[in-house]
């Protein structure tokens, strides 16, 4: 497998589905093998025919957000111009599909001013909810004021007050005043109708003042419609000047009266998101942490009566933490999904007693199950991918072995070389259970190169995935075996263990991961551990920094991608300070011997191990003068190096021509120190 095939493969999207459960909808992500330009494509499947291919569906033109409405309409976004002097701004449309996968005449649902982020249609499809930037102070969707407060003139500066929260977030400056904001409106044969109403509520009334759907990754998930109609439940967080260090996200319900909103979980001044009412409108789950300022605490499941108020923890005495809920049709149960060790399987949770049962639904691993879908008769629609294989859909009768639904890559990915994937467990810090995973071509023969992968978070895994970044299976293709271990910090294994990392960055995690190579090196004689490389982003990245103090003499080289060089200049540069503050236990002032405890730079005079360092202009979370400092640090000391900086990429490399500019450069780096030809050559 080539850095040209991971880029290339199709890629499946998250499915809607009819509101009989007989039609899903879904899009493949094509990617031009010369250009790189990407177009969705959207495909039709009857639910209900086994055996039945896939119809493609044809709307005329690119489409995006696809969602059935109750009216089994399908609901996108489209850019299309509405008439042939208009412009090509974002709207709702919508259109009839038959079975067959015939699409009858877009229609224009939606005609604003302001482009359209996003929508969600109401259960009875009366209303339609909508969000876009939009100023907070403006009564309706899109105003003057939108994006223009900062700037205060003559020139081209933008004034940042200090209550206004983020000056910048991820990889994009803040507009003071500008938020993402919902506004709803009333449908009439399709179309919306009247100015609409902002669900936050007048200014000064209550509500909130910060980001719906919340920023940076928040979406349709952050936004749900009471099963009646008659409401919305929403989260949002406070945009002032605690923004940067709190994690406070809130649950807030609009009765669409215009006034201010209530916020269900204000006694919690942690997490809560995910609101996901019960169809028989009983309930309302959702996911929370207890402390406050902890990005990585443990996610439980929530449920409160909607008429009574009281809330319930569901999952409060099980060690996992939930990413994902969904309703059975009948609100008999939750379908919830979450890391378990090194899969992420779904659960079925039982709303009366609380009880959870793992489901089974692959033969094998549940390697990562996504985008689970209950439909009638205990049916899970869900996508589910491995290191070995990107996402394909699956449906499961009564809540048995799924069968796949989809190819979108399997026959691409099947006429590949093939991959073993081999998890292990060794005893790690504190003599505890530590987990790996050893990714290896199935038929190569004789001594292979180690490359120690070395994940993000720290509160993250490499678990047993599809990437489209840092892939194990495509390292693996070039000859390599890939080893990648969840060490203390990671996710998937209880919150103790996730929790362990805090005020430890360098201790237990880098003790992982010696004892984890030499874990590796000894099950599998194959792999040639004199020849070994060291990669890593973001936190990996900063280990690949901390080893080349650390464990200086044991790699040929490293690759170290966004990764934190300095504790001090990185704390006074990054946005969400909750992240070192709570990681570190305070602030940099306050905690400034343990920042500079586990400082890479106070180290750099026992650097000798050649690296290449990447960066992104946008990278806001590690800026990129992080990366300009190692490169610095490496050039001074004569180590061999290299840099590699992209302009318009975060913290993520995402688009295709700098994906494969990145795997050239990557790969090139590494057979340069580990292939015996490259060697010879030095």
């Amino acid at each position: 497998m080539s850095a040209q095939d991971l880029i290339t493969l199709p890629r499946l999207g998250a499915p809607t589905v009819s509101s009989d459960g007989r039609l899903a909808v879904y899009t493949v992500t094509e990617t031009d093998p010369t250009s790189y330009a990407r177009t969705g494509v959207p495909y039709l499947l009857d639910l209900t025919r086994e055996g039945v291919q896939p119809v493609r569906l044809d709307f005329g033109g690119p489409v995006s957000g696809l969602s059935f409405g109750p009216d089994d309409q399908l609901y996108f976004l489209s850019n299309r111009k509405p008439t042939a002097s208009g412009d090509e701004r974002m709207r709702v449309w919508r259109a009839g599909v038959t079975p067959a996968g015939r699409v009858g005449t877009p229609t224009l649902v939606s005609s604003f001013d302001t482009a359209v982020d996003g929508f969600a249609v109401s259960p009875k499809g009366d209303k339609l909810a909508v969000w876009a930037e939009v100023a907070r102070g403006c009564p309706q969707f899109g105003c003057e004021t939108d994006g223009t407060a900062h700037l205060t003139g003559p020139g081209d500066g933008r004034l940042y007050q200090g209550d206004e929260g983020f000056v910048r977030h991820w990889d994009s400056w803040e507009t003071p005043g500008t938020v993402s904001r919902v506004f709803v409106f009333d449908l009439a044969q399709g179309r919306t109708t009247g100015n609409g109403m902002a669900v936050d509520g007048p200014v000064g009334a209550g509500g909130p003042s910060g980001d719906t759907p919340t920023k940076p990754f928040g979406g349709n998930e952050d936004i749900a419609w009471a099963p009646d109609g008659s409401g919305l439940y929403f989260v949002a967080r406070e945009a002032d000047g605690n923004e940067p260090a709190s994690t406070n996200l809130d649950i807030w319900f609009s009765d669409l009266s215009g006034r201010a909103p209530v916020n269900l979980t204000a006694a919690n001044q942690a997490y809560d998101a995910l609101p996901t009412p019960s169809p028989n409108g009983q309930y309302l789950a959702y996911a929370a942490m207890a402390r406050p300022t902890y990005e990585a605490d443990r996610m439980v499941v929530m449920l409160r009566d909607v008429k009574t108020g009281v809330v319930t923890p569901l999952t409060q005495d099980f060690d996992r933490s939930f990413g994902t809920l969904a309703w059975t049709p009948d609100s008999r149960y939750l379908i919830a999904t979450a890391q378990d060790v090194l899969d992420t399987p779904a659960f079925r949770i039982d709303p009366q007693t609380g009880a959870i049962d793992r489901l089974d639904l692959m033969a094998g691993n549940e390697a990562h199950i996504a985008n689970v879908m209950p439909l009638v008769d205990d049916r899970l629609l869900f996508t589910r991918d491995s290191i070995a294989a990107p996402s394909e859909l699956f449906l499961s009768e009564g809540y048995g072995q799924a069968v796949p639904l989809t190819q979108v890559a399997t026959q691409r990915i099947g006429a590949l070389a093939p991959v073993e994937v081999e998890r292990f467990s060794f005893k790690g810090a504190n003599g505890d259970t530590v987990w790996g995973q050893i990714t290896k071509l199935a038929n190569q023969s004789g001594p292979m190169p180690a490359i120690l992968y070395v994940h993000g978070g720290p509160q993250g895994s490499f678990n047993d995935g599809w990437s489209t970044r840092w892939n194990p299976r495509v390292v693996a293709s070039q000859g390599y075996a890939v080893i990648s271990v969840d060490f203390h910090g990671s996710t998937g294994y209880g919150q103790a263990f996730t929790d362990s990392i805090r005020r430890d960055w360098g201790g237990k995690p880098l003790e992982d991961l010696k004892k984890g190579l030499a874990a590796a090196l000894e099950l599998d004689p194959q792999i040639d551990g004199t020849r070994a490389c060291a990669m890593g982003a973001s936190y990996g990245g900063y280990m690949m920094n901390w080893i080349a103090g650390q464990w200086p003499d044991r790699f040929d080289c490293l690759v170290q991608h966004d990764g934190l060089f300095d504790m001090r200049s990185f704390y006074y540069a990054t946005e969400e300070l909750w992240f070192p503050r709570w990681d570190f236990g305070g602030t940099y002032a306050e905690q400034s011997a343990l920042y500079e405890k586990w400082n890479p730079v106070n180290h750099v005079d026992k650097w000798q191990t050649p690296m290449l360092v990447i960066t992104g202009e946008k990278d806001f979370r590690v800026p990129y003068t992080q990366g300009l400092q190692s490169f610095t640090a490496l050039q001074e000391r004569n180590i061999p190096s290299q840099l590699l900086v992209f302009p318009n990429e975060n913290h993520w490399v995402l688009n295709a021509k700098n994906s494969r500019q990145w795997h050239d450069t990557v790969f090139a780096w590494l057979d340069r120190w580990l292939k015996p030809e490259a060697k010879l050559s030095e």
